[in-house]
């Protein structure tokens, strides 16, 4: 995966758009961030996942997906690792966090 294939998986998701904070290209939904491209570096992505959700990507691909530092990682922010991540994981790893901030009126549009 490259951070391009990254940006287009975020934005193909109903109503995403890209923003940024802390230097780093985020994706949002209704105003909420879900997924970020080059965190902690540049072979890096972040998903925002719940707790759950992070335990099985990382029980599915632990060389792929690793809890973001600190307390942001403890909620369950993944970080993914781009090169290794195959697109078919990173789609159904960023359509769930897509899902945990959508507006409701939103999340019955993916599968």
């Amino acid at each position: 995966m490259t951070p391009d294939g990254f940006r287009r998986l975020a934005l193909a998701l109903p109503e995403a758009v890209e923003s940024a904070h802390m230097g780093h290209p985020d994706f949002r939904v209704g105003g909420k961030i879900f997924a970020t491209l080059g965190y902690p570096d540049g072979e890096w992505g972040m998903v925002k996942l719940t707790t759950e959700q992070q335990e099985l990507f990382m029980r599915v691909a632990p060389e792929v997906f690793v809890p973001a530092k600190g307390a942001w990682g403890r909620a369950g922010s993944t970080t993914v690792h781009l090169k290794r991540v195959a697109a078919a994981t990173l789609h159904d790893a960023m359509a769930a966090a897509w899902r945990n901030v959508a507006p409701k009126r939103l999340t019955a549009t993916i599968d």
